[in-house]
């Protein structure tokens, strides 16, 4: 029988039928009571059209693997998209509204920490010494860390763009999603997958087994651990791609550029998942703003307007950390929240107009507007944050994860002589212009790069743009808890983290953050909170 429901579950229940399209995103639990049901549909008013997705909280299984461009049905198939925009062109953005549903892990298998160690057979043809991959052999092998939509998605591109990659290994802090999505990627790549279960790793620690097997890997988990985990990955000689947002504090992201500054020296690549780096459309818009197409830049609009990210019921046994864990995104000492989650992309996009340059100071506000039941954790739901130059133009960026509202992700530019819509790639003004190229998948492309340039022996990296871009949207976080102006300068030289440090993370451990007597979490206070 499905544990009893607390008024706010019997209000989100009464969400419409799956196969509804929605302007807004509804919730409701499956009939198991084993967690939500996301759906959700955008709408874009740009003039390339509507565009629409939805996509539905599917077990790892149905979600890894889908072609950009598509929404995943009840089902758990691919349903083609009606967007009139480029297959990809902001798929992932979207899709990321969906989070996979985790089935319950035991306590016991939760906590053996991943000890059993692999087979000697099984490890003695994939242990690889720092730099192993030869230049011009067949197989480069390819590792995950992390085993939900995301990474298994990026997997899936990876072995899409060239048949020689190979996945070898995968982890994930609950054995069966990793099972899970290994099993997943093994029917839609039976010649490219080779992951027994003696390579398939759980626990805080299973970053460390999957390093030892491959010559790439990608790292697609917990943000709070993208730079612990990219660090490790670089010090052991192997090539990376890693998911936005590269880090949630400063603290993390000073680990973050470490790292960077070591992979130059060892001349290993790094390609981030700010994928609109590989846009050819985005990227012509650009250069023609970086030619003057639109003059001076005044002012940059950045919205990622959306419905919630998926949430998942305790289950029986299961510890404080691990129902955290499994709802990751709904906790600041995982995910960092929703300025750097979602609006990193807007950001990213930002600063490659502003020719890399970082603001000045910003200020923000924030809090939970409905989404304040305990089950929502301790994030907000909604954003808004103004980066200001000393030239005196300003970025208005708006993020959102609320039901029953207007969704859009966007990103439009005003200048002195026009303004650039760049999803639509466009520019009306003095200078009239829309992209008429080619529009390649910016996930297919961003591995295209990456791989070409590992089996070339040339180096491929994103360090240019990555930890800045991530750092910004932190800078606005911290301002929107705070509700103070927060200068770059500071924020810069800060080692502010939110506890405990990635690399203290223990799979018996006590998370920071608990609830109260009700239930509820502690939440930022704008106007009380002090974190720098």
């Amino acid at each position: 029988m499905p544990p009893a429901l607390s008024a706010r579950e019997r209000l989100v229940q009464a969400a419409p039928p799956i196969g509804d399209r929605l302007l807004s995103t509804d919730i409701a639990f499956d009939k198991a009571g084993a967690g939500i049901i996301l759906t959700s549909a955008v709408r874009n008013d740009s003039p390339v059209g509507r565009q629409w997705m939805r996509c539905v909280a599917q077990p790892p299984a149905a979600v890894g693997g889908r072609e950009q461009g598509q929404a995943i049905t009840a089902e758990g198939g691919c349903a083609t998209s009606t967007s009139s925009a480029p297959a990809g062109s902001v798929a992932k953005e979207r899709c990321e509204m969906a989070s996979e549903k985790l089935s319950g892990s035991s306590r016991r298998e939760f906590l053996r920490a991943s000890a059993v160690a692999a087979s000697g057979a099984a490890m003695a043809h994939l242990a690889a010494p720092v730099g192993a991959y030869a230049q011009g052999a067949d197989t480069i092998r390819l590792g995950m860390i992390g085993a939900g939509g995301r990474c298994t998605g990026a997997a899936m591109d990876a072995m899409t763009v060239d048949p020689g990659v190979k996945l070898v290994a995968v982890c994930d802090m609950f054995m069966d999603r990793a099972r899970n999505a290994r099993n997943h990627l093994k029917k839609q790549k039976p010649e490219q997958v080779d992951a027994p279960d003696e390579r398939v790793f759980d626990g805080f620690d299973g970053y460390k087994k999957v390093i030892e097997c491959c010559d790439v890997v990608c790292i697609a988990n917990a943000a709070k651990f993208h730079p612990l985990h990219t660090r490790a990955a670089i010090e052991a000689g192997r090539h990376v791609f890693v998911e936005k947002p590269h880090a949630i504090d400063p603290y993390g992201i000073k680990m973050l550029e470490e790292a960077l500054k070591l992979a130059a020296a060892k001349k290993l690549c790094v390609v981030s998942g700010l994928q609109s780096r590989y846009d050819p459309g985005f990227r012509e818009a650009m250069q023609r703003i970086h030619d003057g197409a639109i003059g001076d830049i005044v002012a940059i609009e950045e919205n990622f307007l959306r419905g919630p990210y998926g949430l998942y019921r305790r289950q029986p046994g299961q510890t404080e950390v691990q129902y955290q864990v499994s709802n990751q995104y709904h906790f600041t000492w995982l995910s960092g929240d929703d300025v750097p989650q979602s609006l990193v992309h807007n950001i990213d996009r930002s600063l490659w107009a502003l020719k890399e340059q970082p603001p000045a100071t910003c200020h923000g506000l924030g809090g939970r507007s409905s989404m304040t039941d305990e089950i929502y954790g301790n994030v907000f739901d909604h954003h808004s944050v103004v980066y200001v130059y000393p030239n005196g133009t300003r970025i208005y960026a708006f993020c959102r994860t609320t039901t029953g509202c207007y969704n859009e992700v966007s990103s439009l530019i005003f200048g002195t002589k026009g303004r650039c819509n760049l999803f639509a790639c466009s520019i009306e003004g003095e200078t009239k212009w829309r992209y008429a190229g080619p529009r390649p998948s910016p996930y297919h492309e961003e591995h295209r790069a990456l791989f070409t340039a590992i089996r070339k022996g040339q180096v491929v990296s994103s360090a240019y743009h990555m930890a800045r871009s991530t750092l910004v949207t932190i800078m606005g976080q911290l301002s929107c808890y705070t509700g103070a102006e927060v200068k770059w300068a500071d924020v810069e030289k800060s080692d502010f983290f939110y506890p405990p440090k990635p690399e203290d993370c223990r799979n018996d451990m006590e998370p920071p953050t608990k609830p109260g007597p009700t239930g509820s979490y502690p939440v930022y206070i704008p106007g009380q909170t002090r974190l720098l």
